[in-house]
């Protein structure tokens, strides 16, 4: 249903993760034979949990250890481990900005050049530690770097903006052809953000193994308010679920892969990530809350020191334990923020579901809540 916002304006009600609850049904489980993994192309994760590629989330040495936990760690690739031989000198000085200049500072930090050997290193490292390797470009400088990322050897490639399109406009650049680009890679591509039916269907029309639903935002974001754009992540989630539907039967089985990134602060919000279509999320403040993420209590995004435009903060970000603990327990917080898979199994289990396929069907209802 349509609201009249104005005469000459109506629009659709959409809602976030806090509008809905998922549930339980006639049939409960035991959480131990719950499975929570997930397969995108050859790949089989014992989690549904992709770190997002942020500087404050992933390291090389993180990625490591989240793809030892049976999740994925996408390195950002125009971060500071790219552009910096001690990007970990770097992370130091930006953990100690004094929040008036910290925006400045960033950018200023973040003008340091590309390069192209400190890709190759860092994915060789990752690679040598026996885990799936993933890595992430803008679609700005996509182009530029990918060949040095595919060279390389990932084996998963990620294209993450604010928002992606199929069909990009350009005056004076020739805009990157989603289609052609992805057709003429060896690696399944991971692109978005997206958050609308129609934008979503276009991206999987590409060859996309994934999609991203979301802008990313979250804790350190600003899109809101630089831009007025906002994703109810509940209702993109579920728009997006339906464009996969769609382009399953248009393709004839073709299943590409939804991932909601963004608005999951909570294993509640995974939790019906998943009940509203997600086949996996990408977590970035969740995770940096880990003691062991590189931020050390800190949380930042690209968008934090975008060279015109920034839209996002460096935001304090409560360590709340080591990264194994953080995402399978033991907990010792009541408010979903540690032992986050722990809390998708008993929910599946409490809810009689036994894989996340099978829960994607759970029931949800509408039922706003706001707490403390």
């Amino acid at each position: 249903m349509e609201i009249e916002i104005g005469r000459a304006k109506r629009a659709r009600r959409a809602y976030s993760f806090d509008d809905i609850a998922v549930v339980p049904s006639r049939r409960t489980r035991d959480p131990e034979v719950v499975s929570i993994s997930w397969t995108i192309d050859a790949f089989t994760f014992d989690t549904p949990v992709i770190a997002a590629p942020m500087d404050s989330v992933v390291s090389p040495a993180t990625a490591i250890a989240i793809g030892r936990l049976g999740g994925l760690g996408v390195l950002d690739l125009e971060g500071l481990w790219t552009r910096y031989e001690d990007a970990d000198a770097e992370l130091e000085r930006i953990r100690q900005l004094d929040p008036a200049v910290a925006t400045a500072e960033m950018q200023r930090i973040y003008a340091e050049p590309i390069k192209p050997e400190l890709i190759r290193a860092r994915i060789a490292e990752i690679r040598e530690a026996g885990v799936p390797v993933a890595g992430a470009l803008s679609p700005q400088r996509t182009q530029e770097h990918f060949q040095d990322v595919v060279d390389a050897g990932v084996d998963l490639f990620v294209i993450r903006g604010t928002t992606v399109s199929a069909e990009h406009v350009a005056r004076d650049r020739e805009p990157l052809n989603l289609k052609k680009f992805i057709y003429e890679l060896d690696v399944p591509v991971i692109v978005g953000g997206a958050a609308t039916y129609t934008a979503a269907l276009h991206l999987m029309r590409t060859g996309a193994a994934g999609v991203l639903v979301g802008f990313g935002g979250g804790a350190a974001s600003t899109t809101r308010l630089s831009l007025g754009i906002h994703a109810p992540m509940a209702t993109a989630v579920s728009d997006v679920a339906a464009a996969r539907r769609d382009y399953m039967d248009e393709s004839g089985g073709r299943y590409v892969h939804v991932i909601a990134d963004g608005g999951l602060g909570t294993s509640g919000d995974i939790v019906k990530a998943v009940a509203m279509g997600a086949d996996a999320v990408m977590l970035g403040s969740a995770l940096a809350k880990a003691t062991d993420a590189p931020g050390r209590g800190w949380h930042w995004g690209a968008e934090a020191h975008h060279p015109e435009l920034p839209r996002g903060n460096r935001v304090a970000v409560e360590q709340l334990a080591p990264l194994e603990q953080l995402m399978f327990g033991p907990s010792s917080h009541a408010d979903g923020q540690v032992n986050l898979m722990g809390a998708l199994r008993r929910s599946m289990a409490t809810t009689g579901y036994s894989d996340l396929k099978e829960f994607q069907r759970v029931e949800v209802v509408v039922a706003p809540y706001h707490s403390r």
